[in-house]
């Protein structure tokens, strides 16, 4: 039940704090950071995934909803959503056996940045692409792929690492 609610906490927080403070954001014109993703990382790992998807796509259709975006968000939340496991199996080397006991926070850094940033980087192109869907608009497509990949991973790894060392 404890469980339960914070994953519902942790979804309307990162919602609203998306949509009326990080979308607020944007620095040097097109830089902007796109937390919402935390939600892909934080979720637990479980052998059913449909409810893990449906939350992302939900996720990522409220900040669609809010932000006038056309379903961007909820593709490129999906898509991370939907590759995650493949990743963890990648860089942890974890099966279906340790899915009830893994916690992105016990891992190695090597392997968390590892997975943070691929997901993150994979989310932001995705993002982008369709943001800027035009094959001239390549350079933009990776400027702000890059750049915003960057700015999000930022503040994801400071505010993890203020938050886990007060635990």
């Amino acid at each position: 039940m404890k469980n339960s609610l914070s994953l519902i906490l942790i979804f309307f927080s990162l919602l609203f704090s998306q949509v009326f403070v990080f979308n607020q954001i944007l620095f040097l014109g097109a830089i902007n950071p796109y937390l919402y993703i935390i939600f892909v990382f934080l979720y637990p790992l479980k052998v059913n995934r449909l409810p893990f998807l449906l939350y992302s796509f939900l996720l990522g259709l409220g900040i669609d909803f809010f932000s006038d975006t056309g379903g961007i968000h909820a593709f490129s939340i999906l898509f991370i959503a939907y590759i995650r496991l493949f990743f963890i199996k990648l860089y942890f080397r974890k099966n279906k056996t340790d899915y009830s006991f893994f916690k992105l926070k016990s891992e190695p850094f090597g392997k968390t940045f590892n997975y943070v940033v691929t997901l993150t980087v994979i989310h932001h192109l995705i993002y982008f692409s369709f943001a800027n869907f035009s094959f001239e608009n390549y350079n933009t497509v990776i400027t702000n792929t890059l750049f915003s990949s960057i700015f999000t991973l930022l503040l994801y790894f400071s505010g993890s690492y203020i938050f886990n060392k007060t635990e």
